[in-house]
């Protein structure tokens, strides 16, 4: 028998047609003697999450070599409840691929146009599109899409966008731009982690298609996306926001509101397992504008009626190479990731406004305790001093931060990433991600494994 629980709703319904004014009342009818008082012996109630680490210890010891993570930079370990994966193996989903006869693919196109639907809440946008391949392509593809809609070449860069993202932009631009792709990096304030304004006040020019910025940023800074926005807006750029955790935006003003046009993002923590780098959920989201909607890339779902009235979803604009574009093709995205857009859709639905904005309040708690834990240990100290949400780059002072994090991961922890695999002038320090999954006995195991170094 399924569980279903009752709303506030159903159960007044069910009290006035018995007649009475609440459950309280309802019990009244129990004689007095078999009533029971005081409070039943039981332990206190458990989260989902809680509920199924408690089973996976009665299950016996880890594998030998599993260890705590605190792994960020991109891809991040949230709670997805189980419900997510028994939907997903309807067979009406898990055998769809892309509806190339949208006539008879009614379920699929509208689980996209929810997806659409909630990543325009998200991000406070008016249009978003079908998912795009993962963060990075997603960002590339509205570099290019700026740079089509403003018919100008130059993009700038914020040197605190996610590094592997700006390689795929760089390799998107090779074709078109051959040995010297139209990218200037602009760097970041050594202080706050920020974007330096003023260093991208005096690049922008009459030439830029857009300003490309993180938020929050690759270090996990709030970067000021507002002030970035508006600068771009003064020289007729485009600004594009890029969101690598998207519970981020779950506290976060959302980037449209504060003037990106175009705002791209990783989707994959919103319902989707790391697995070992991939798949991830591109998100792409528009102000409402006809200039810009024109020159999305992917397809767009949208909602209509049939000759009798009844509600239909129908493939309002599909710009790619494979339908009748052609050479005029936007891009050649040719999935929209159809099965993990749809665990986001079902994994965000679950847990509603409230949901969404708990767990990322969850992670600014968790993150915040250890952040100030780490200012009292001797061996390490926070880089940057702006403003985080869940994730922060943290300095080993007594040599290279890959004998750090060795030495944590022979006590159990995958610690962080190394930012010299990126900067070589950072081999000091790494990034530390926290989660709602991270207790408080993780985050205090970690902490005395890092005062131990």
């Amino acid at each position: 028998m399924r569980y279903i629980p009752h709303t506030q709703r159903d159960i007044r319904v069910m009290l006035e047609k018995i007649g009475v004014e609440s459950v309280d009342e309802l019990f009244e009818q129990i004689p007095e003697p078999l009533r029971f008082k005081g409070r039943l012996d039981l332990p206190e109630p458990m989260s989902e999450p809680e509920l199924m680490e408690h089973l996976a210890e009665l299950a016996g010891p880890a594998p030998a070599g599993g260890r705590t993570s605190f792994l960020g930079a991109g891809a991040y370990c949230h709670h997805v409840s189980p419900t997510v994966d028994q939907i997903l193996l309807r067979s009406e989903f898990y055998t769809a691929y892309t509806p190339y006869q949208p006539e008879v693919s009614q379920g699929t196109l509208q689980a996209i146009f929810e997806f659409q639907t909630l990543i325009c809440r998200i991000f406070g946008a008016g249009i978003a599109n079908a998912s795009m391949y993962d963060g990075a392509t997603a960002m590339a593809e509205a570099a290019l899409m700026a740079r089509r809609v403003t018919k100008k070449e130059r993009l700038l860069v914020s040197s605190a966008v996610h590094p592997e993202y700006v390689e795929v932009l760089r390799t998107y631009l090779h074709g078109l731009d051959g040995d010297r792709p139209r990218i200037e990096m602009i760097g970041i304030d050594a202080r706050t982690g920020r974007t330096d304004i003023a260093a991208l006040d005096a690049s922008l020019g009459d030439d830029v298609a857009a300003v490309i910025i993180g938020y929050p940023n690759f270090y996990g800074v709030v970067d000021a996306l507002d002030e970035a926005a508006e600068k771009a807006k003064s020289a007729g750029a485009l600004a594009i926001s890029v969101t690598t955790e998207a519970y981020a935006l779950g506290l976060l003003t959302p980037p449209a509101l504060l003037g990106a046009d175009i705002c791209v993002g990783e989707g994959q923590s919103l319902g989707v397992p790391p697995s070992f780098g991939g798949p991830g959920v591109g998100l792409l989201a528009i102000r409402d504008d006809r200039k810009l909607v024109r020159q999305m890339p992917g397809r767009l779902v949208g909602q209509t009626a049939d000759a009798d009235g009844k509600v239909g979803y129908v493939l309002t604009l599909s710009t790619r190479e494979q339908h009748i574009r052609r050479e005029k093709a936007t891009s050649n995205i040719c999935t929209n990731h159809g099965l993990c857009a749809l665990a986001v859709t079902v994994n965000l639905s679950l847990l509603g406004r409230a949901g969404f904005e708990q767990t990322a309040k969850l992670c600014v708690a968790r993150a915040e305790y250890l952040k100030k834990a780490v200012a009292d240990l001797d061996a390490f100290e926070l880089v940057f001093e702006g403003p985080t949400f869940n994730e922060f780059a943290l300095r080993y002072k007594k040599g290279k931060a890959a004998e750090a994090l060795a030495k944590l991961a022979n006590d159990g922890f995958l610690a962080g990433v190394d930012l010299g695999q990126f900067e070589p002038d950072r081999d000091d320090t790494f990034l530390v991600a926290v989660t709602e999954c991270r207790s408080r006995r993780d985050i205090d195991r970690f902490i005395e494994a890092l005062g131990s170094i």
